[in-house]
């Protein structure tokens, strides 16, 4: 494994986007467990770009505008739909010193569903694994996989580290609702600016 591979993959998970987003929000609104949580949903959510890449699915998804544009435009209408959701839902991001918990199950199922509708991803994988793969390689599927693996695990490392760090300033706006709602408002804005940049990502 090459120091190259490792300092891009850094790069590009250390780069905020949709899945730092939802971490952060998390961490600000139910504490650190959450934002742990929230970093293993957007760690599984690599999962099926992974297998399509391996499998091949994402040459196709590469080679084709059709379904680039149907799997872009999937997302693009998940991320306005957090939007709204984080602005409709006043307990999305309500900071309570005993704040009821919420499903494990349900935090991870978002956390999926942002990264899996991320194209952005497929065409990383796609573009990026195979440079470090020898075209002759006997086993070139299993060093992708293994590839693959280390970029969940730093993504993993690096949302959890984002979350833990915007928890600590949890107890600072705890019985200030003028910063939540703005703070809400914040990550309404940041989901729809991140919306709008994939609606505009070229193939």
């Amino acid at each position: 494994m090459s120091i190259a591979f490792l300092l891009t993959t850094l790069v590009v998970v250390a780069t905020p986007g949709t899945g730092v987003v939802y971490t952060l929000a998390a961490a600000l609104s139910r504490g650190r467990r959450a934002s742990v949580v929230a970093a293993v949903g957007c760690t599984l959510g690599i999962v099926p770009h992974l297998l399509a890449t391996v499998t091949g699915v994402a040459a196709l998804l590469h080679a084709g505008a059709t379904a680039f544009q149907v799997l872009k435009y999937a997302g693009v209408a998940y991320l306005l739909y957090m939007a709204w959701a984080t602005v409709r839902d006043k307990d999305a991001l309500v900071v309570e010193e005993r704040s009821a918990p919420v499903s494990a199950r349900r935090v991870i199922v978002r956390g999926v569903l942002i990264n899996i509708l991320n194209p952005k991803l497929t065409i990383f994988f796609f573009a990026f694994l195979p440079q470090f793969v020898s075209p002759g390689e006997p086993h070139a599927v299993a060093r992708m996989v293994g590839l693959g693996g280390v970029f969940m695990l730093t993504t993993f490392a690096v949302f959890a580290a984002y979350g833990v760090l915007a928890a600590s300033v949890r107890s600072h706006v705890v019985g200030r609702p003028r910063v939540m709602a703005w703070l809400r408002r914040g990550f309404a804005g940041s989901f729809l600016a991140l919306g709008a940049k994939l609606a505009f990502t070229a193939r």
